[in-house]
Formats: C-alpha cells, structure tokens, sequence
C-alpha cells in the first residue's frame, strides 16, 4: 500500500459516522505529521517575459534558474518535492537551513545578472513557512505553512524579496526583519533584511 493509498484509507474513515475523528488525526499525524520548513520559489514576470519574447526565452531562464537553485537546495540539507512551471518547493528539517538557502539563492542570482539585458536577468521571489505540515510519499506536502509559504513566494513577494510567515520569523528572532503586511487577513508577515552575510 502507498502513502497515498493508506492516507486515502485513513481519510475515508475519518468520513465514517461514528468515527472518533480526534483518534483518526492523531493516528494521520503520527503517521505522516512532520515539522519541516516549507520555500517555495517563483521567478518574477512570468506573463510579460512569455507574451513580449516567447515560452521558448523564459524556459531557457527557468532551466538557467534551477541549475542555480537545485544544488543549493542540497547544499543547505533541502529537498526539492516539485518543480511547476517558474515555481519551486522544497522543504528543510531546519528553517536556518531554509533561510540561508533562500539568501544563497537571491546572491546567486544577483552575482549572474550583472551585463545581462533586462529580459535575461533571474529575479527570485521566495516564501517560508514552518510547522507541522503531513508528508505523503515523495512529493505531496499538505498543511497550513505550504499554503502560507505558497502565498508569499508566488503572490506577495517581489524579485530579490524573502518573505516568512509568523511561525517561520519566531523560529529566528537573531535576524533582523522588517513588518510586511498581513497573510491571509490575521498572519503577521515578515521581510529579511539585507544581512545575508551573517547567515
């Protein structure tokens, strides 16, 4: 039986009339529950770049983009879980990890940009989450901060921008962050500084 599989069998009992749905968590929890940091990655002006030069020019920039970030990832004790179009998400045991990773990857796009034309620089926008989320086999994570950091990195960040949820920023208060608005209506979000080098 696969995770999938056996998450599916658990979900299905969860429905059941009767079913102590507390006990069901639980039982989904011990079995898949993990505390990971979450990233996910999103380069910026998918739509413009596309429609002004061509699917052809921003794959060349998305492949560019994760022969970049892909051995970073590794570097810093990361798994890549999914590669979406412009879009990447990985996930860290430890969010110092994720956030030295994240600032590893906005240094490395700016040390590849310089002489480029506009259209051909990499501009990363990049959001963290952690907390306990559910791993199911090799490339589902479900839960509330892969939703967060989703958010962050694809919606409300900008190019160069690491943006972290609450739960992400209390893990860290040693760095230096600055208040960026809210997620979701209630959720404090907060922005790194640049103080990459102390990372």
């Amino acid at each position: 039986m696969t995770d999938a599989d056996e998450l599916a069998e658990l979900l299905a009992q969860r429905r059941r009339a009767g079913t102590d749905r507390a006990a069901t968590d639980a039982a989904i929890f011990a079995r898949f529950g993990r505390t990971q940091a979450v990233m996910f990655t999103d380069l910026v002006g998918f739509s413009r770049l596309v429609e002004a030069f061509g699917i052809l020019h921003f794959l060349q920039l998305i492949q560019e983009s994760e022969a970049l970030f892909l051995p970073l990832i590794t570097a810093h004790h990361g798994l890549c879980l999914k590669r979406e179009g412009d879009s990447l998400m990985a996930v860290f045991d430890q969010p110092r990890d994720a956030l030295a990773c994240a600032a590893a990857m906005v240094a490395a796009t700016d040390a590849a940009n310089p002489g480029r034309v506009p259209e051909e620089r990499i501009a990363v926008c990049i959001g963290l989450g952690y907390g306990t989320v559910l791993r199911v086999g090799d490339h589902e994570v479900w839960g509330a901060e892969v939703n967060a950091a989703s958010k962050l990195g694809e919606e409300m960040a900008h190019g160069g921008e690491i943006l972290v949820t609450d739960l992400f920023h209390a893990t860290m208060p040693d760095r230096t962050w600055a208040p960026h608005g809210t997620l979701f209506d209630t959720r404090p979000v907060y922005k790194l500084l640049n103080e990459t080098a102390s990372l």
